[in-house]
């Protein structure tokens, strides 16, 4: 068999309806955004040797760790580790409280001086910046929801917690196209000046936050329960050139109610969306899916053998999950 590789209410007593927690209808997205998040914490991304010997920390650091503080100093980034670390540094040595997978702990990190100068033999990040899609905005909260699915650090295939962020105008200037085997992906500039809205959190359900500027003059649609959604034709909303959001076709050909992030299946059947990127393409994430009038989901991954194919999750899990 081929394997296939993938790339990425609360009921009232006594009253019978169902109350949501969040706006039947929404302002569809579609727009490309840049995306800049600070880290919580100084984010672990891999080693290095100093003259030629290995770094020791007891107990050992490990990628994907968020250093939280040196000594009793407090850090969110790069330059105020380094700072830290000259201050609280005692015979070559500094503490480190680190966050791993939800729990502090301590490490005693012992550095190596080369060239006059103490080196941590650690890699480390403290921002990410990308590009995606944004999917809709609540009219009643201005809360938006964007990609479908978390942002992951590459080195250290972690998460990125976010301590503050924001989405902001990007202008696409070309794609480099899909193939079988190797996604391709959009290229942009940014305009990190004009800003959109702030992001408070980044999960598996997608970037959400609130929208901070005059909400745009885009359509708005009634939000399609994951019982309407039907094997056939939709359509996406996506830009490919510049800023102009346009409206492509594809077609759903299964839905999966029972996983929570890939719940619709579909093919790009559209021959303009496939001449201009071969298929799904990087920072297609988040274009809203639209089916009989009414918002169904976003697009999440491309299928990397079959890049034609994707998935997308349900615009009532976005919803869910940028209320909470």
């Amino acid at each position: 068999m081929k394997k296939i590789k993938i790339w990425m209410i609360t009921i009232l007593m006594f009253i019978p309806n169902i109350v949501l927690a969040y706006s039947s209808q929404v302002i569809v997205g579609g727009q490309n955004i840049g995306i800049n998040i600070q880290s919580d914490g100084v984010l672990v991304v891999g080693f290095y040797k100093v003259n030629g010997k290995e770094v020791k920390s007891n107990p050992p650091i490990q990628v994907g760790d968020y250093i939280m503080k040196v000594g009793n100093t407090e850090v969110t980034t790069i330059n105020e580790l380094t700072n830290a670390i000259e201050t609280n540094m005692k015979e070559n040595e500094v503490v480190l409280t680190y966050n791993r997978e939800g729990k502090e702990e301590k490490s005693t990190l012992s550095l190596i001086e080369q060239d006059k100068v103490f080196k941590t033999g650690l890699y480390v990040k403290d921002s990410i910046t990308g590009i995606g899609t944004l999917t809709y905005i609540d009219p009643e909260t201005k809360i938006f929801g964007s990609l479908g699915h978390e942002i992951i650090e590459a080195n250290s295939n972690k998460r990125i917690e976010v301590k503050t962020g924001t989405i902001f105008n990007s202008v696409i200037t070309g794609i480099n196209k899909s193939t079988d085997g190797t996604p391709g992906e959009k290229k942009a500039n940014f305009k990190t000046t004009d800003v959109y809205g702030t992001i408070s959190k980044n999960t598996k359900y997608g970037l959400f936050g609130t929208y901070t500027t005059k909400l745009p003059d885009n359509r708005i649609l009634e939000v399609a329960n994951p019982n309407e959604i039907k094997v056939g034709k939709a359509t996406i909303e996506t830009v490919l050139d510049g800023n102009e959001i346009k409206e492509y076709e594809i077609n759903i050909t299964k839905i999966n109610e029972y996983n929570k992030i890939k719940n619709i299946s579909f093919e790009i059947t559209d021959n303009e969306l496939l001449d201009k990127t071969g298929g799904v393409v990087q920072g297609m994430s988040g274009s809203p899916i639209i089916q009989n009038g009414k918002i169904v989901g976003a697009v999440t991954h491309v299928i990397v053998d079959n890049v034609k194919t994707g998935y997308g999750i349900f615009i009532t899990t976005m919803l869910e999950e940028g209320e909470n």
